[in-house]
């Protein structure tokens, strides 16, 4: 199979809302190695058919760590079924060079999709985990919608930018989640406690 190049934020396609895939066919599997090969080669823990110029339902994950044997995912017209909870997730992406911002994320997902043998699966991540964040991370880019969509502070975002030649901040993008933002200031509000804590301790 093959590296493909990962394209950056700016690139249109990364705006456009992805297709289905109507029949897991000798192609769509020749993609999914493509994809699974450029997210190792990268040192990714996803990456979506979009990243890769293919505005198809598809994408890879895996969130093994250190010693753990590699546990490539593959999700083919996901669908998230279920949702809930909040989480504040610091998150970078492929298509954006060492860009790093804090994000909303909900705390627990279940997705249902096919995976690279047209078998369907439902699977739950709970609890805030890398799973969890990754799958909406993953998801997002099927919808044309990128992880700065869900910015906290659109201002470290944009010195974060800027800093990394990306261009700028897209406001009208921004999503509006009135579901997540009371569970989020309580997160914010505890960690400028836990801030001052640490200082007054140090």
């Amino acid at each position: 199979m093959s590296i493909r190049k990962v394209v950056k934020y700016g690139t249109p396609s990364l705006r456009e809302p992805s297709k289905e895939v109507h029949k897991v066919s000798q192609k769509i599997k020749v993609l999914v190695e493509d994809l699974l090969d450029t997210m190792y080669a990268q040192n990714g823990v996803g990456l979506a058919a979009p990243q890769v110029g293919e505005n198809l339902r598809i994408f890879v994950i895996d969130v093994s760590t250190g010693d753990q044997p590699l546990n490539p995912m593959v999700f083919i017209n996901p669908k998230i079924i279920k949702k809930s909870g909040a989480v504040i997730s610091h998150e970078g992406c492929l298509s954006f060079p060492e860009a790093f911002t804090d994000v909303k994320r909900y705390a627990n997902v279940m997705v249902k999709a096919m995976d690279r043998n047209g078998r369907s699966f439902v699977l739950e991540a709970k609890d805030g985990t890398l799973l969890a964040r990754c799958i909406q991370h993953e998801f997002d880019h099927l919808n044309g919608v990128l992880f700065i969509d869900h910015v906290i502070n659109r201002f470290d975002a944009e010195s974060e930018l800027s800093k990394n030649n990306l261009p700028p901040l897209e406001v009208d993008k921004i999503l509006d989640e009135p579901e997540l933002e009371p569970e989020i200031q309580r997160l914010l509000e505890e960690r400028v406690k836990q801030e001052k804590s640490e200082e007054n301790n140090g």
